[in-house]
């Protein structure tokens, strides 16, 4: 009996979903566990797996095209079966959106994880350069580059252009830039990842009465501890790590800051799963630190470096983005001093920490150096008072401020 494929749901915000790449064609012979296609959601690509043996009848969803969850793309069923007749009596698909370019992306679904560079769909090219063979990635990165795919000598099997050999290529001469004589413009289709980032903060900086309290921290010994620590833990501490620590623990002590605004109620979380703002090229991915207040220093930097080389990757699973109760955007690293965040939801709050500057300070009548930091704590007021907000930044505060607390 024929099977009809939909769009499924494969992150908790996805509404939509791009076809990247069928890797299967009608008439193929499909058994359970085959990879379909490549999809495109607002988080990552993923792989389509069958969960049915049969022969592809019918692709319905072109590639690059936006399908809405539930949407019919595929049908799977006996050689010879009228597929006609099956979509008759079935229910109408939804209407899918225009074609699209869908960005490349390189994550690999839960059950069957595939490399990066075998995921990324190709970018468009010459038909020579189609010719040429190169991973899918590879070609993405060469087309962002402008490098000629005809001047590299793959390094992979066969002969093969993969990431490493883009990465490594240096051109003969560089070219020069061009200038144009009038002006111009250039318009790209927004991502899936791009819309969905779009929807999710204009729905939570106008559906979520926002409040700002913000607070100068005195980093000085938390500097120097960060040093002894890295000359003992198996891996590198940065400063956000110890912001993270220091907020779960200050999160534990005030749980009414640990919360979700829910319309008629308000969850109050007993888990403590910190959420890390991670910039990557395609827009903001927030990768998750579960259970933060029970975990070292080490075991957080680690995690987080993990984390962050799978978001750029593009290859996060669905649960290592999902399910924070708190989230932490430090653009400290890139020399912003202070600035406002947007609460990302379900969260109650958020926390914006700046940059760790040397300055001078008075103290006990003298003039002396420190290594002060300003955060702002972004807060939903149908959720969070400014008081319980205050009295977790005054915690937050004394634990950055004697960072020994956080090792006992």
């Amino acid at each position: 009996m024929a099977e009809l494929i939909r769009m499924p749901r494969l992150s908790d915000t996805m509404e939509e979903g791009v076809i990247v790449e069928w890797h299967k064609k009608e008439g193929d012979t499909i058994q359970v566990g085959d990879v379909l296609a490549e999809v495109e959601t607002d988080k990552a690509t993923m792989d389509l797996e069958s969960y049915w043996d049969g022969v592809l009848l019918k692709i319905l969803a072109p590639k690059g095209q936006a399908i809405p969850v539930e949407g019919l793309i595929a049908v799977i069923g006996e050689k010879g079966e009228d597929v006609d007749k099956i979509l008759a009596g079935a229910q109408s698909a939804p209407e899918s959106k225009a074609p699209e370019e869908a960005p490349a992306a390189t994550e690999s679904a839960p059950a069957a994880p595939v490399p990066a560079e075998e995921k990324a769909p190709a970018a468009t090219g010459s038909e020579d350069s189609a010719r040429i063979k190169a991973s899918p990635l590879a070609r993405k990165m060469a087309a962002e580059r402008g490098i000629d795919l005809s001047q590299i000598q793959g390094s992979g099997e066969g002969g093969r252009i993969v990431k490493r050999d883009i990465e490594s290529y240096t051109p003969a001469t560089a070219p020069v830039p061009a200038f144009a004589a009038a002006e111009g413009f250039e318009d790209r289709p927004l991502s899936q990842m791009r819309k969905t980032i779009a929807r999710r903060l204009s729905e939570s900086k106008f559906s979520a009465p926002h409040f700002y309290l913000t607070m100068e921290i005195d980093m000085s010994r938390a500097v120097e501890a960060r040093k002894s620590m890295n000359e003992v833990s198996p891996v590198k501490i940065s400063f956000n790590d110890i912001i993270i620590k220091a907020t779960a623990a200050a999160l534990r002590q005030h749980p009414d800051v640990n919360v979700s605004w829910l319309g008629d109620k308000l969850r109050y979380y007993q888990h403590i799963h910190i959420g890390v703002a991670v910039a990557i090229d395609e827009g903001l991915v927030v990768p998750v630190v579960r259970f933060a207040d029970q975990k070292s220093l080490s075991q957080i930097a680690g995690e987080v470096r993990e984390l962050g080389e799978k978001a750029r990757d593009r290859k996060l699973q669905p649960e290592e983005f999902q399910g924070n109760t708190f989230t932490i955007s430090n653009l400290g690293m890139f020399g912003i001093e202070e600035f406002t965040a947007i609460i990302n939801p379900p969260d109650a709050c958020i926390l914006a920490v700046g940059a760790i500057k040397e300055k001078a300070v008075i103290r006990d009548g003298e003039v002396k150096a420190a290594h002060l930091m300003k955060v702002t704590l972004s807060c939903d007021h149908r959720a969070v008072d400014g008081a319980v907000g205050s009295r977790f930044l005054k915690s937050l505060k004394e634990l950055l401020e004697e960072p020994v607390k956080l090792l006992v």
